[in-house]
């Protein structure tokens, strides 16, 4: 019976991996526009996506994360705005507010929320890929506090680097790569 399900999930494995490699492939012949496209859900930069597909085909998942990644330490301060000015760079909503404790926290965050975008002039964006649901609540409001009291260039650095790991989860999920993390590519309240 184990060299059954054993033989099972080898079987599984390598249908994921085919599939993953038909959504890379699918992405590396994809008109530049239809790529673009794609890729601009992974980072809200027009100049990051144009560079990601200009640089088609990719042979495999870790020569497009190094495309991104490289793409993402040259975007510009214009770049980053309009990165940080894609409403799809918010991410996930938490959980309900379903104790007092939770609710209090809650407060916290959108109070946190406000006076970051008041200091820095931008959404507060971090990647939660890789937490459980439950570490996602303390670790928003430990790095919105540690980073509030960065000053603006170290922020913006800290920010640009946030986006280049969300833009990495996304790229593993475009492509259709099983990823260990879970889908929470950033967060904002709204």
């Amino acid at each position: 019976m184990r060299a059954s399900c054993v033989s099972e999930e080898s079987t599984l494995s390598r249908s994921r991996s085919r599939a993953a490699a038909s959504r890379l492939d699918r992405l590396n012949t994809a008109p530049a526009d239809a790529a673009e496209a794609a890729l601009l859900a992974c980072c809200g930069s027009r100049r990051w996506a144009r560079l990601i597909a200009a640089h088609r085909p990719y042979p495999d998942l870790e020569a497009l994360l190094a495309a991104g990644d490289e793409a993402s330490y040259d975007l510009t301060p214009a770049d980053l705005d309009e990165a940080l000015a894609d409403e799809s760079v918010v991410g996930h909503e938490l959980p309900p507010a379903d104790s007092l404790g939770a609710l209090a926290a809650h407060t916290a965050l959108q109070a946190a929320h406000d006076a970051y975008e008041r200091r820095f002039g931008h959404v507060f964006v971090i990647c939660l890929d890789g937490l459980r649901p439950e570490e996602r609540l303390d670790r928003l409001l430990t790095g919105i506090r540690d980073r509030l009291g960065n000053e603006r260039e170290r922020e913006r650095d800290n920010t640009a680097e946030e986006l280049r790991r969300i833009a990495r989860g996304r790229l593993v999920r475009l492509t259709g790569h099983r990823s260990r993390s879970p889908e929470v590519p950033g967060f904002r309240i709204a």
